[in-house]
């Protein structure tokens, strides 16, 4: 099986995570469906300790064959879906020498140039993308698809001398769950790797601090009729709520090193009414002012309408920079061998997070690498084959790397 063929396999199964089901892991039992796949190719592929528990995390060893090899390292990617879009009935296709031109993915739906000029870059190869009614889900199947390949290949090949490889496939990353039931001690590894970047080129020390914000407002719903002085609408206090944030601290207007206040979600009425926010900066102390910034308006709101909003603030993640620093072998090692492919490294603080942040925090260094895809989480998503193919020997080439080390 081509990485290719793993990759369409695989989406062509239906994992979309729940967010509004964040009490059970996984939130959604159809992402089973993959996990099960999963634990089918890696016994065929005769690894051991195969397994999926309870919570959906798969889990396999590769073991080492270098005489006396204690070193682990280890490779993760996430099988859920982003919410954010439809996963169901994927139905992948490729474009065969890619024109650089805009892509017609059906009536209604064209990835056009001029909104996404980076695409240009791919012209001459070969680019998957979706039909324009679902994801595709290369986010993160691709990075699947890459360490399964990879992991193929190494089997294969027992000549390459590898220390042991640990592999994990994680459930409801999309909603910040991923790493919720995680066993490090189980996972065995010194330091890993999170296949769910973008460009091949990717290398990633450096994510967001995040938290969310759920606010809560309580109003008073009377017939309009008989209303004056009487009624308190929550819709609308909900929308004067949303407007005090300034524009500039949007996701739609900030970019690099900038954070973001985002309401993702809202619903309401006259009777009451929530706002959903995430909260996002590189630099803790600036996330934290932002988080004092929605407290400060929710009580605004209070003072103004008599303590009818709550605020619950969550943390997220943290920027697992702070980690990597300290240990900074896992970067070290594919830094050396993104630059001994020829690779023009592409470094840059993630604008999100990855599994790899809350591990790094769990005691397992885990930079992320990229697999080929982009436009995430929407009907505009793409992978470039070409790339997904080079991400399978980067694997292969940290492999090596650690075993000559060894």
């Amino acid at each position: 099986m081509s990485v290719e063929e793993r990759l369409i396999r695989y989406c062509k199964i239906d994992t979309q995570s729940d967010p509004y089901n964040e009490e059970e892991t996984p939130s959604t039992q159809k992402q089973f469906d993959l996990a099960n796949v999963l634990v089918d190719e890696l016994k065929e592929l005769d690894l051991n300790d195969v397994e999926v528990d309870e919570h959906c995390y798969v889990y396999a060893k590769l073991p080492s064959n270098i005489d006396g090899c204690t070193k682990t390292i280890g490779f993760i990617a996430h099988m859920d879906t982003a919410p954010d879009f439809s996963g169901k009935d994927v139905k992948p296709r490729i474009i065969e020498n890619f024109d650089g031109e805009d892509i017609t993915l059906n009536e209604e739906r064209t990835i056009r140039m001029d909104e996404y000029p980076w695409m240009k870059e791919f012209k001459g190869k070969r680019v998957m993308v979706t039909d324009g009614t679902t994801l595709l889900g290369a986010d993160d199947k691709a990075g699947i698809a890459s360490i399964m390949e990879a992991i193929a290949y190494l089997k294969a090949h027992d000549e390459i001398q590898r220390p042991n490889i640990a592999i994990a496939f994680t459930p409801d990353e999309e909603i910040g769950n991923g790493t919720k039931y995680f066993d490090v001690k189980k996972f065995g590894a010194e330091f890993a790797y999170t296949m769910d970047g973008d460009t091949v080129r990717e290398l990633s020390d450096e994510t967001f601090n995040a938290s969310s914000a759920t606010i809560t407002i309580q109003g008073v719903s009377i017939h309009p009729g008989s209303a004056k002085n009487k009624m308190v609408n929550a819709a609308l206090i909900a929308t004067e709520l949303a407007q005090a944030f300034p524009k500039e601290m949007t996701p739609e207007n900030t970019e690099g090193r900038e954070g973001f206040i985002h309401l993702h979600a809202m619903k309401g009425d006259v009777d009451s009414a929530t706002l959903e926010y995430i909260i996002r900066d590189h630099d803790i102390d600036k996330l934290h002012a932002m988080e004092k910034r929605v407290e400060d308006e929710v009580n605004r709101i209070n003072e103004k309408y008599g303590n009818r909003a709550t605020v619950k603030i969550k943390e997220s993640y943290h920027n697992m920079k702070e980690v990597l620093d300290k240990n900074p072998e896992a970067v070290d090692i594919a830094r050396s061998v993104l630059e001994e492919m020829g690779l023009d490294i592409v470094n840059e603080p993630v604008r999100g997070g990855t599994d790899g942040a809350m591990l790094s925090f769990m005691g397992l260094p885990c930079p992320n690498l990229g697999c080929g895809g982009g436009n995430f989480h929407g009907p505009y998503e793409y992978c470039v084959i070409d790339e997904l193919e080079t991400s399978i020997d980067v694997i292969i080439n940290i492999v090596k790397k650690v075993g000559e080390l060894s």
